[in-house]
């Protein structure tokens, strides 16, 4: 994708473009934009916005270092996907790869997210600490500043204070929201979050102020030099394979805030984006059921009625509590679901 494609799919306000004075040339322009960024993804009901004089639009600031970092890494991705289907990739690499993406998985839904983020149930220190760990493998920030933008997201969800407002559009809510400078709102949402709890957490605190160093040992240094001085991989396959893991960890998280807010049915209720994407469940270990999760964010398992339904993160809550490293796991009983699915729901199921 190119500079100017970025630029495109930027160019216009997804969610409420509005131009001051506007000419007919303007409109002209504008539709023309709104017509060809329909191919780069659906723009659902905002698709026939107005143009409105009454107020200036909000205009998208670029952010140079993040749109160049995800370029190379896509690009080093796709060779390196090239590699391992030509043979050129030890399989014990690749297994390797797999396992040590799982558990950075892992890390940022049953971590990250479940624990951290809504609090659903609660770890003795021996899992915190791996789940600390395996969280920093993921490179997706640390578990404070992941908790406070998510937390920010179910506070403020598609709208300006949405760190990654689906109204915007799917390229915009999957990605396209790291390639632009946070809107004012979504900053000033994040100072007025209560993250007390994190703050008075020592492990959390300590990984937030040492997040870099942990990072370059766990999340790229340390599995490269263990395929290279275990597995004989050369380090610059060893690399590619750390590039590879990296984006596609990104892409199952990145499914979560932009197609099961797109594509999908809404049993619980029908007035919210977030639907339940069987899709996105697959490849993010079990966060698809995102209509449920919206509408009780509380329940750990993120998804109806305890079924494990590809929720590899449900299941590894689940078998830690058997080995006494997870208590206190809030739900929601069939009864509240079944009168919620009744009264807000579209009727599917």
């Amino acid at each position: 994708m190119t500079f100017w494609t970025i630029k495109l799919l930027f160019t216009i306000d997804l969610q409420d473009f509005k131009a001051n004075p506007v000419s007919n040339n303007t409109r002209k322009a504008v539709r023309f934009k709104l017509q060809i960024s329909n191919l780069f993804f659906k723009m659902g009901q905002n698709s026939n916005l107005e143009i409105s004089s009454n107020s200036p639009k909000y205009r998208f600031k670029y952010a140079p270092l993040p749109i160049i970092n995800i370029t190379w890494t896509h690009l080093v991705t796709i060779y390196g996907i090239y590699l391992i289907l030509s043979g050129h990739i030890y399989w014990k690499t690749i297994i390797f790869s797999w396992i040590y993406g799982f558990c950075g998985q892992i890390g940022v839904h049953g971590g990250a997210h479940r624990l951290w983020s809504h609090k659903s149930y609660k770890a003795k220190l021996p899992l915190v600490l791996v789940l600390v760990w395996w969280q920093t493998i993921s490179g997706q920030n640390s578990i404070y500043e992941w908790a406070r933008d998510h937390r920010v997201h179910h506070a403020n969800t598609e709208t300006d204070a949405d760190p990654h407002n689906a109204k915007r559009g799917l390229f915009f809510s999957h990605i396209g929201w790291l390639m632009v400078r946070k809107h004012v709102d979504v900053i000033a949402a994040g100072k007025k979050m209560d993250l007390s709890d994190l703050e008075d957490d020592p492990v959390i605190m300590f990984q937030y102020r040492h997040y870099k160093i942990l990072a370059t040992i766990f999340t790229f240094g340390g599995p490269i030099l263990f395929t290279w001085y275990f597995f004989g991989e050369s380090l610059f396959n060893s690399w590619v394979m750390v590039v590879v893991r990296y984006v596609l960890s990104l892409h199952g998280t990145f499914l979560v805030n932009s197609w099961a807010h797109w594509y999908g049915t809404r049993p619980y209720d029908k007035n919210i984006n977030p639907s339940e994407s069987i899709f996105t469940s697959v490849f993010s270990g079990g966060e698809g059921w995102h209509n449920y999760h919206h509408t009780f964010p509380w329940d750990y398992k993120t998804g109806e009625l305890g079924g494990h339904r590809f929720s590899t993160t449900t299941m590894f809550i689940d078998a830690c509590a058997k080995l006494g490293l997870v208590y206190g796991r809030k739900s929601v009983s069939g009864e509240v679901v079944k009168k919620r699915m009744q009264r807000t729901g579209d009727g599917s199921s």
